[in-house]
């Protein structure tokens, strides 16, 4: 989930860093919005990542014990 918001900061800073689509404000600079949304997607990526590469390198021990019915000799 978090790959995929981080996929569109990325593709969104890209289209306002290079300008792409020309947006007449003069509130907020666009070059800089741009490049402000490129670093937080590459960020979230990483930390997505990272994260689900730790959840997949835990390791879970199960130990199956099966009672045969019979009693200990």
């Amino acid at each position: 989930m978090v790959i995929g918001l981080g996929i569109v900061l990325i593709v969104l800073g890209l289209i306002f860093a290079l300008d792409v689509i020309n947006f007449d404000t003069s509130a907020v600079d666009t070059g800089t919005l741009g490049w402000i949304l490129l670093v937080a997607g590459i960020v979230a990526v990483v930390i997505s990542l990272v994260v689900n590469h730790q959840r997949t390198r835990s390791t879970h021990v199960v130990e199956e014990r099966r009672d045969t019915g019979y009693p200990p000799r």
